[in-house]
């Protein structure tokens, strides 16, 4: 069963070139097309990215966030949602890649296996990075007035925030 499992990621590779080959695609150069498409991608993520995580860990350094957490905590506390989330809380409707960044480092911090890790974890997969979705859709609908779906789409990320530290607190600590 191990084997099976180790060789499951290059039979599935295999098997897909196979199959390009067959019906007369050249692998290797869409190969090389996706990685330079891939490679687009990443310069133009990494600058707002390295621009947000920057400004999180200045925050953090000057001890912004530990002021927000503190004056936040009977709230978030009321709503189940531990206050050492606070950046996890502002980063994610913005950016996917820096909410990762920052549920990364709190993983880190906290452990995997904490009431803080978890709830990261459980947040990141059950919100939606906001502004991003909103900017992309709507640009490529040629929707130009947003109207009440950005305040509709924030309240569905506290939804989405508050649930998931349910969840977490239901799930792993029995209430």
């Amino acid at each position: 069963m191990k084997v099976f499992v180790t060789m499951l990621v290059p039979f599935i590779l295999g098997g897909v070139a196979l199959l390009g080959m067959a019906r007369g695609v050249d692998v290797y150069s869409a190969l090389l097309a996706g990685a330079e498409e891939g490679l687009g991608v990443l310069i133009r993520i990494v600058p707002a990215l390295v621009g947000l995580l920057t400004a999180v860990y200045m925050l953090r350094a000057s001890g912004a966030l530990e002021l927000a957490a503190q004056a936040l905590a009977p709230v978030l506390s009321a709503l189940g949602i531990p206050p050492e989330t606070v950046a996890l809380l502002l980063v994610r409707p913005v950016s996917g890649s820096a909410a990762l960044g920052v549920g990364a480092e709190l993983i880190s911090t906290y452990g995997p296996d904490s009431l803080v890790g978890r709830t990261a974890a459980v947040m990141l997969g059950s919100t939606e990075t906001t502004f991003y979705t909103v900017a992309v859709y709507f640009g490529a609908a040629g929707i130009v007035k947003t109207r009440y779906a950005i305040p509709a789409a924030l309240c569905a990320d506290l939804a989405g925030f508050i649930g998931a530290a349910w969840a977490v607190r239901v799930i792993f600590y029995g209430g």
